[in-house]
């Protein structure tokens, strides 16, 4: 979530404001002057990505065999969706098609842990009640099967389900909203309520005889919060941007917070990714260092809680007081930005911070196809305007019941340059990479040790000519052939179109895929195409370059999801103007098949909702998505709207439990 025109820093939505200002070439540029049905043609089973130019035809033009597709990879062949496409609404509810049913489940305040306290409807709950309840703005998650870690679960009724909580409504969260005197916070107690609502939610659940689903008092039940204790590994640990009071040795962080997409790893741990981290803290010093002015760092903060007194609160003041870093908290916004690693199975475990992956407004993170023996390859892009898409691959390789956790420890980042050829270049992030020193020299930049690149790699990114992307969010693995596709939810901050982001101003969005050149996805080639170019009928194309209609048109395609057979689900995160009027209706959820281009509306989402997380039990009788923020902008006497509990109810952020009515697969 990071909608483009909620720029208020205090209680607003505090999503960032653009901070590239390097000259790379943005996507769009590269599309511009070439026809839209050139870049998204590619037709049933296309198995190369090299769409564009004369890089298409020979591919594209040859007989397909039965039964396989271009890359001669075995598939199903696929019957129709078998659901009807639901019309658009403007409705204060769920909806989903004739056959299936949607049953909200663990709402924000759903008692979890500790002593259990049940949620008070007036918002009444303490904070260390929230510390104990399921947190606020539900988004990414995954669903464990209880046998997860052995590497052979099918398990389907019984499993964690893991889900970040994003950011909060601060004006729901308290009896009457945050309590403000002279534009400044002054209780303590509030502001703890407040970094308890942020995190991670670790929720044992189990199908009951019923069919239903109940969360069971366990002692794997956790919250992680923005004040938990964590580990920071890899190349940025002890540095010296990541000294503070708190860990004078730059080895340890307290809390994870604007959790968005999330990511889950071969050996069967949860990742969860940092996004709009900036806006929690503030700075005064008149001359920010790269590593807070790249990153949006400014003098007034989103919520207010640098203005307590009081080490807790004090860290997110990031002015320098003191003649060494160490001695105050000037590092401490350099402790957010990350993929932080959670192993649900041990709630006595420590999460841990992955800064070989990267530091910036982390979406998701996707693991390419893992295979034993070769290195692991995951992708993330940095959610924020004119932003990049980024690729790691581990050093090592990956052994099956071994412990892997060092494998991200160890390895290569890469960012994404995408040439009007339809081909890409990953291009590496690394102090010993001869082309990086090349072009840091060229540009005028340097850094310390990796370490450095990697706290600033959105400057290291600038420096190698990478593309600037349409806002680039969630990632999906097509598992029929491997293709990877990222969505670009929108950008309305830039005039020029490029090749991968064909509009000069883009509000609608599109999707982008690419298939990698190396069979082991692990080199620096691939070929890259469009998938979709979201928006009303007459300014958008759908899967393969054919036309949308009244059953699928949408706007701001945001989260992405592969099932098993192949099918992307598709969730969008429209905001503003584009939610409350025109042809979309609210937030939805969408159902789309590469291999026949079909693609129909599967779900709406209540009154100001993002439909946002995706996970499915290992049977798929079972989907679980999230609606985060429904209502959004309400307070407590001004209600926008009263999901799931119904009418003078506060509305509360919840999974929804999907399934068919006649207990078979979803599809």
């Amino acid at each position: 979530m990071n909608h483009e025109d909620d720029n208020v820093l205090l209680f607003g939505s505090g999503d960032e404001l653009p901070s590239n200002h390097s000259n790379n070439p943005h996507i769009d540029t590269l599309i511009n002057g070439l026809s839209r049905r050139q870049v998204l043609a590619g037709g049933t089973g296309l198995g190369v990505l090299a769409f564009l130019g004369s890089a298409l035809p020979a591919l594209a033009q040859a007989a397909q065999p039965a039964g396989k597709d271009l890359a001669g990879l075995p598939f199903k062949r696929r019957t129709r969706l078998p659901f009807d496409a639901l019309a658009v609404t403007r409705t204060d509810t769920v909806s989903v098609p004739a056959g299936y049913r949607a049953t909200p489940f663990i709402p924000w305040g759903t008692p979890i842990t500790g002593s259990y306290p049940a949620f008070l409807e007036n918002a009444g709950n303490s904070a260390q009640d929230q510390a104990e309840q399921v947190g606020m703005n539900h988004d990414g998650m995954h669903f464990f099967p209880i046998d997860a870690q052995s590497g052979k679960s099918r398990i389907s009724d019984h499993g964690l389900l893991v889900l970040n909580h994003e950011y909060i409504d601060a004006g729901l969260l308290h009896p009457n909203g945050p309590t403000v005197v002279a534009g400044k916070r002054v209780s303590a107690e509030e502001v703890r309520k407040e970094i308890n609502a942020h995190g991670v939610s670790v929720v044992e659940i189990r199908r009951n005889l019923q069919g239903g689903w109940e969360v069971m008092p366990s002692a794997r039940n956790r919250r992680v919060t923005a004040a938990t204790p964590m580990q920071i590994r890899g190349p940025a640990r002890g540095h010296a941007l990541l000294r503070t009071r708190y860990s004078p040795d730059g080895n340890a962080a307290r809390g994870t917070q604007n959790n968005c997409a999330n990511g889950f790893t071969p050996w069967g741990t949860y990742l969860t990714c940092e996004e709009n981290w900036a806006g929690y803290f503030a700075s005064a010093d008149a001359a920010l260092p790269r590593e807070l002015s790249r990153y949006g760092v400014r003098n007034s903060s989103r919520y207010g809680w640098d203005h307590l007194v009081g080490d807790e609160f004090e860290r997110f003041d990031a002015t320098p007081k003191a003649a060494a870093a160490n001695a105050d908290y000037r590092n401490e916004p350099n402790h957010f930005g990350w993929i932080v690693e959670i192993d649900p199975f041990a709630p006595e475990s420590e999460p841990v911070k992955r800064t070989a992956l990267g530091r910036f407004a982390h979406e998701g993170l996707v693991f390419a196809p893992v295979k034993p023996g070769r290195p692991v390859v995951c992708y993330s892009a940095d959610d924020s305007q004119n932003e990049y898409i980024y690729k790691y691959v581990s050093r090592d390789k990956y052994r099956p019941g071994r412990s892997n956790d060092r494998l991200l420890d160890e390895g290569t980042l890469y960012v994404a340059r995408f040439d009007a050829s339809g081909k890409g270049q990953w291009l590496a992030l690394d102090i010993h990479d001869d082309s990086f020193q090349r072009a840091c020299t060229a540009a005028g930049v340097s850094f310390a040790d990796q370490g450095d690149v990697l706290i600033n790699t959105r400057l290291a990114a600038d420096t190698v000519g990478a593309t600037k992307m349409d806002r680039p969010e969630w990632g999906a693995v097509n598992p029929e052939n491997g293709e990877v596709y990222f969505s670009l939810t929108n950008n309305s901050s830039r005039t020029t179109a490029d090749a991968a982001n064909p509009r000069s101003a883009n509000p609608f969005g599109h999707i982008i895929r690419w298939r990698e050149l190396s069979k082991d996805y692990a080199g620096r080639s691939f070929a890259w195409s469009l998938f979709l170019l979201a928006g009303p009928e007459t300014d958008s194309l759908g899967p393969n370059g054919q036309p949308l209609n009244a059953d699928n048109r949408l706007a701001s395609p945001d989260g992405l999801w592969f099932d098993e057979e192949g099918r992307l689900w598709i969730q969008t995160d429209m905001s503003g103007s584009q939610l409350h009027t025109g042809p979309f209706g609210n937030n939805q959820m969408l159902v789309a098949d590469p291999k026949t281009g079909e693609m129909k509306r599967f779900l709406v989402g209540p009154l100001g909702a993002e439909v946002t997380g995706i996970t499915a039990t290992p049977d798929f009788r079972t989907l679980f998505v999230n609606i985060q923020h429904p209502g959004e902008g309400s307070t407590a006497d001004n209600l926008l709207s009263t999901w799931p509990d119904g009418p003078g109810t506060r509305p509360r952020s919840a999974t929804v439990i999907i399934s068919r009515e006649d207990g078979r697969r979803l599809l």
